[in-house]
């Protein structure tokens, strides 16, 4: 993944290319990646995820795990979970649904809002990626480390 950010950040300027770097990134992986997602509300962690899910081969990759906490999609190139931290009231609920499982599961592990208690939860060789509003339109993707 290092070599789609070498440049630095990258722009999108709509759903379909957010989508699109998604798949890039998905090309990327192996396995047993962490990836951790932050910004903003409307900064488009779920489209990112969007297309590495679909970049993955997961079947139902649209759906946003909001209000389930998390998705597995086991039906792709590699096996992914999909995390949504906002709704959580503290780390304690993300161990208790099973996270110490999932980071040894070998799973591509994609969190949003993975910095909401402090990134307490997130292994030392999360791949930290930052979406940021650029304007109404154009958001930036930037790999952080």
């Amino acid at each position: 993944m290092h070599k789609i950010f070498k440049n630095g950040p990258i722009e999108v300027s709509s759903e379909a290319e957010m989508v699109s770097l998604g798949h890039e990134i998905a090309a990327t992986l192996s396995g047993g990646e962490v990836l951790g997602l932050v910004g903003d509300l409307g900064a488009g962690k779920t489209h990112l995820v969007r297309g590495i899910l679909e970049g993955l081969g997961a079947g139902n990759p649209a759906a946003s795990p909001t209000f389930s906490l998390v998705h597995e999609h086991n039906d792709g190139r590699l096996s992914a979970a999909h995390f949504d931290f906002y709704r959580m009231k503290s780390a304690d609920e993300a161990l208790g649904m099973g996270w110490d499982e999932y980071l040894s599961s070998g799973s591509v592990l994609l969190v949003e809002w993975a910095d909401r208690f402090d990134g307490a939860l997130m292994p030392d060789d999360t791949l930290w990626l930052v979406l940021r509003h650029v304007s109404a339109t154009q958001r930036s993707v930037m790999l952080a480390q």
